[in-house]
């Protein structure tokens, strides 16, 4: 929201703001502009928090064009994850203090804005020394790659998982936590230029093995896995054909979770998969999956350790908020493929 009421006397107030803001929904490069707003009250058990980092969310996006299943109120401010730093506490507060580093719950809107004032249970405190650039964008996709790895499958050290989307933040995470875990990944990349390079990238984060598309089109799939086991778990972002190759990598009662359609295709399976594989098809969506605060934290708490000892990281690229619109532009693709943009403000 643009304003925040309180019923409480109003001890300071928060410094006026830049935000990306928009009243309508719409096509997200017509709708939105940076404008300032004006200081907002700090009520007992508010925090005011200085934001550091934001990132482009598809979602952000898909929020703002209206066609996402979570609704805002209107006018709002854009974006919906994002760290930062405690600028003032109100009197009540007793868990946060100025200068603490903290990152907010996902999907709340607001994130955009170089200012914000919430109450103090939507902030979380994480370490001091975390990377602003990592703690700006932990809690949607490594998280989801976390909770998809432990929630459809029982999966133990020697299995293996297959996925699309593989150089998606979510994609470089699951390659990352599964080495980890002693899980072999056998990851889909698109026939884009420079193929070759991003495969040794891949391979370099951990991957065991790195497929474009088009190598794959062949009868006996599984041919291709050498020594690796066929998979139980499949992790589909794509959809498509694309998602009908990571079935066909599958063993008898694997399961494809289904978290994204980047394609905007529809995910389609054969009869002859259903009933002589038993496949298994599943949705996430990390909405459904962070009821539980406290597990919520914890699980952001235990991918921060992991990059502060340099055992999980992925591509993005900082951009100052002041250049919004054309990081906009580059996260919408306009560009060309381009790397997850993180806003610093």
């Amino acid at each position: 929201m643009l304003s925040k009421q309180s019923h409480f006397p109003a001890a300071t107030m928060s410094p006026p703001s830049m935000a990306a803001v928009f009243d309508k929904h719409g096509p997200i490069d017509t709708v939105i502009r940076l404008i300032e707003i004006p200081p907002m009250e700090i009520s007992e058990k508010d925090v005011c928090v200085k934001m550091l980092a934001a990132p482009i969310n598809p979602a952000d996006i898909n929020i703002i064009e209206g066609v996402y299943p979570t609704r805002v109120n209107l006018p709002a401010v854009g974006g919906g994850e994002g760290v930062g730093e405690i600028y003032s506490v109100g009197s009540a507060v007793k868990t946060l203090s100025p200068g603490d580093l903290v990152i907010r719950s996902p999907y709340i809107p607001g994130s955009w804005q170089t200012y914000m004032v919430e109450e103090e249970s939507l902030w979380h405190k994480i370490h001091e020394d975390t990377p602003v650039e990592f703690a700006a964008t932990v809690s949607v996709n490594p998280v989801s790659a976390l909770r998809m790895l432990n929630e459809f499958v029982t999966l133990k050290p020697g299995d293996s998982i297959v996925q699309n989307g593989a150089t998606s933040i979510v994609g470089q995470c699951v390659i990352q936590l599964a080495r980890l875990y002693g899980i072999h990944s056998i990851n889909i990349i698109r026939d884009n230029p420079g193929s070759d390079e991003v495969k040794e990238r891949l391979i370099e984060l951990g991957a065991d093995k790195v497929f474009t598309e088009s190598e794959l089109n062949v009868q006996h799939i599984k041919m291709l896995l050498g020594d690796t086991p066929q998979p139980i778990l499949g992790l589909n972002c794509v959809g498509g054909n694309s998602a009908t190759l990571v079935v066909k990598f599958l063993k008898r009662g694997g399961t494809m979770v289904t978290y994204g359609g980047m394609s905007k295709e529809p995910v389609t399976i054969s009869t002859s998969n259903f009933i002589f594989k038993d496949i298994t098809l599943k949705g996430f969506w990390l909405q459904e999956w962070k009821l539980d605060k406290t597990k919520y934290r914890d699980w952001i708490d235990s991918l921060l350790r992991l990059v502060r000892a340099g055992k999980l990281k992925y591509e993005f690229d900082a951009v100052h908020f002041e250049e919004f619109h054309t990081a906009l532009e580059k996260a919408m693709g306009k560009h060309g493929s381009q790397r997850k943009q993180i806003l610093i403000f």
